[in-house]
């Protein structure tokens, strides 16, 4: 490819080649204080690429490839170029990934231990857990919660904050000395900016952390708290897995074990301030 950069996210190395320079230039800026793949040996690789040749310059789109695709997936306009390589990462991630546990869910960690929440898309845990982070609780994790079948540690993830509509607004307001990533407007999710995670999200990206509480946060209705029974979170878990069927045993292995020893609950909550002070109670209930 013409252009090219790696980058190491936690314990996986991507290598990000593409046939405009945008897309680079836009990676190395949002993701310049992240480390090189150790070794210089990457996991996965991919590709942005026009579809035909005139395709680089009339009418731009990019087509998502690298190591696994998906035949039918559509081209997004150059100016999406950014939202194109993180849904590529994504892409490998939820193909392949074989060594962890994916969970589709956000993570964040006090004291070394881990709050995952995870939900349907729109529930807020992107936004949940950007707030968190500048609470003081350290990010792991926008898109996946990586556990690790041998350990039943989660291993940090911490990509760029995928903030769609209303909660760009939010955290624009919340963290104004935050690094943004340019708006990406008309996305089929809507409008979309990037957050980059803080220094400390980073410069902890090897340490795993013990999981101690799962949330499936709801937003737009009162605030309630329901415990979640082991049977239904084993569901919602399977369901919010990319790789649970493919890890066979092992992903049933440390699936169960992860249900079994920690508390899970189901947050509803009317607007951001009512579910930091649910999230804050529940932790310090854990004490």
């Amino acid at each position: 490819m013409r252009y090219g950069t790696t980058l190491r996210i936690g314990p996986v190395g991507f290598r990000i080649g593409s046939d405009w320079r945008g897309p680079i230039d836009g990676l190395r800026t949002l993701y310049r204080d992240y480390p090189q793949p150790e070794d210089g040996i990457v996991d996965f690789n991919v590709r942005l690429f026009a579809a035909r040749p005139w395709r680089r310059v009339v009418r731009p789109s990019v087509m998502i490839g690298g190591d696994f695709t998906i035949s039918d997936a559509a081209p997004l306009p150059l100016a999406q170029g950014l939202l194109a390589a993180e849904m590529g990462m994504n892409l490998q991630m939820a193909l392949a990934q074989r060594r962890y546990l994916l969970l589709h869910a956000s993570a964040v960690e006090r004291d070394g231990r881990a709050l995952l929440m995870t939900g349907e898309s729109g529930a807020g845990k992107s936004t949940l857990a950007a707030l968190l982070m500048t609470r003081g609780w350290r990010l792991m994790g926008d898109e996946f919660a990586l556990l690790d079948p041998a350990s039943g540690l989660i291993h940090a993830f911490p990509r760029l904050i995928s903030l769609k509509n209303a909660a760009i607004g939010v955290m624009e307001r919340a963290a104004p000395e935050g690094r943004f990533g340019p708006l990406l407007p008309a996305t089929p999710k809507g409008d979309i900016r990037h957050l980059v995670p803080d220094a400390a999200a980073i410069a902890a990206m090897d340490r795993p952390a013990t999981p101690a509480l799962l949330l499936f946060p709801t937003f737009g209705r009162p605030g309630e708290v329901r415990v979640v029974a082991p049977a239904e979170t084993f569901v919602r878990l399977t369901q919010a897995s990319t790789n649970y069927v493919a890890m066979g045993e092992r992903g049933f292995d440390a699936l169960t074990g992860l249900v079994g020893r920690l508390p899970v609950r189901a947050i509803d909550y009317p607007d951001t301030d009512t579910a930091l002070a649910l999230v804050e109670r529940l932790w310090s209930d854990l004490a």
